[in-house]
């Protein structure tokens, strides 16, 4: 098998273990809980904790890529997550379970930046689509499958085998970056900017952190909201240092290339509504439907389907269409999908469920594809680094934020009410705000320049090949009527 077919695997391999963990527990806090004698709601420092490690350690994956190597650094990110998997599956209480988790945080900070990296500088710009296609394919699936599998387990073995089973996928990972990966790094490191590096991790951490416990009465809502106000502070502090920065630990000038200002931003404002579905559809099926939560999580694996068939069809795709003609479109149609899921209902048949999410799932992955490739296509190479950790950060955030936003929504709605409980006619309204946050990502992508990315799509040398071959016909033309 090529390298260049082989590297993105790898890499997605490894990034699937780390979203399928990061979603899998979440099935298994009450079994968790029970065995700790906690509540389920302190679990959720679980999950808050290793949100929070990944707001910390991302922006400093870039530097560390180029002053380490590529290689070496997710190497290191496939062991530290596999300790910290192993001392989650033998924490007794919930301190070690969240220190634990940060541990593994820290190693899935790096692993996503870094992975990303490995793939974008082990093939050329052609192949970046068909490349990012793999590497999309765990942020879509990794969700999905996570909550059966954790019910699967946490029913039929022990909820410890969540992250015991982490143990042989990084042995394996380790071993194959050893022997397939490049040493990829960049020459004359320049200097860590460590005091940036405290005011993003401070900002970062602030915004992920009040948003996830924001809507989940995990702190009054005063305090959430003050944590997530100050995250947003400390990284406008950070921009005014940044912009005296010559190496700042994440450049914010690269938002000066159009192609990377849509990714970020109009990727991000897409990302609000994706980040929410995992959320939003097995509470629906849940507890609007009554079904387990097996049951749910086999009904939304169609959304990974479809996401699978996508990564065949990317390329020729973009090179008939453009990037941006397909971002506008298909933000517009995936949001609609993802605002028809709220229309479903008990009596909805479960092949049109499944059919709607398996056409959802390859309109989202396709978006995904094409805002991940569109990022880097104009980003000179030695900034390529700084990119990818610029990309992650602004990931995590916008996904935080969907989830934050289907919680308040949800809040609301039931609220409005005067009822303690969550009911089928709260989702509706949660779908339908969040669709609209992912539509409003058209708007970004309209600002590309007609021929964005056409280097990558492969669009500028069909173009440059259909006039070579117009050009001869054109030639007795001319002589004729000289």
């Amino acid at each position: 098998m090529s390298s260049r077919i082989l590297t993105p695997l790898i890499v997605a391999c490894a990034l699937f273990m780390e979203n399928l963990d990061s979603t899998v527990i979440a099935t298994s806090l009450p079994a968790i809980a029970h065995d700790m004698n906690e509540d389920p709601i302190a679990l959720k420092l679980a999950l808050t904790s290793y949100l929070l490690s990944l707001a910390v350690f991302i922006p400093v994956s870039g530097w560390a890529a180029d002053r380490y190597g590529a290689k070496n650094v997710f190497r290191a990110a496939l062991g530290v997550f596999m300790i910290g998997s192993i001392a989650c599956g033998f924490a007794v209480s919930l301190p070690d379970f969240v220190l634990f988790r940060i541990i593994q945080g820290m190693g899935g900070a790096m692993m996503v930046p870094v992975g990303r990296l490995v793939v974008l500088r082990s093939v050329p710009k052609g192949e970046f689509i068909s490349a990012l296609s793999w590497f999309t394919i765990p942020a879509l699936i990794g969700p999905i499958l996570g909550p059966p599998i954790g019910g699967f387990i946490t029913t039929y073995a022990h909820w410890r085998w969540i992250f015991f089973i982490n143990v042989p996928i990084g042995l394996v990972g380790i071993a194959l970056v050893t022997r397939y990966i490049g040493d990829i790094r960049e020459e004359n490191t320049p200097p860590l900017d460590r005091v940036g590096l405290v005011l993003l991790g401070i900002g970062l951490s602030g915004i992920v952190f009040g948003l996830a416990v924001l809507g989940q009465h995990l702190v009054p809502l005063w305090l959430s909201g003050g944590i997530t106000l100050t995250g947003f502070a400390f990284c406008a502090i950070y921009a005014l240092h940044a912009r005296r920065m010559a190496h700042p630990v994440l450049d914010l000038r690269l938002l000066a290339l159009p192609t990377f200002r849509a990714s970020v931003v109009g990727g991000s404002m897409f990302r609000i509504g994706v980040g929410a579905t995992p959320f939003l559809l097995p509470l629906l099926f849940q507890i609007g439907f009554g079904l387990t939560a097996f049951a749910s999580g086999l009904l939304t694996f169609a959304s990974a389907a479809g996401a699978m068939t996508m990564k065949l069809t990317a390329q020729p795709i973009l090179r008939r269409f453009g990037f941006r003609l397909v971002l506008i479109v298909n933000a517009v149609i995936s949001a609609c999908f993802i605002g028809i899921y709220g229309l479903f209902t008990p009596a909805t048949p479960h092949a049109v469920i499944i059919g709607l999410l398996l056409m959802g799932g390859f309109f989202r992955s396709l978006e995904f594809t094409s805002i991940n490739a569109i990022a880097y296509a104009d980003v000179p190479t030695p900034q390529m680094s700084q990119a990818t950790s610029f990309v992650s950060a602004a990931q995590q955030v916008s996904l935080s934020i969907g989830v934050a936003l289907a919680a308040l929504i949800l809040e609301w709605v039931r609220g409005g009410r005067g009822d303690a409980t969550i009911t089928l006619v709260d989702f509706a309204p949660a779908f339908i705000v969040v669709a609209l946050a992912s539509a409003s990502a058209a708007l970004m992508f309209a600002r590309l320049p007609r021929d964005a990315g056409a280097e990558l799509s492969g669009r500028a040398v069909a173009e440059a090949v259909a006039e070579a071959e117009a050009a001869p016909a054109s030639i007795p033309v001319a002589r004729s009527t000289g």
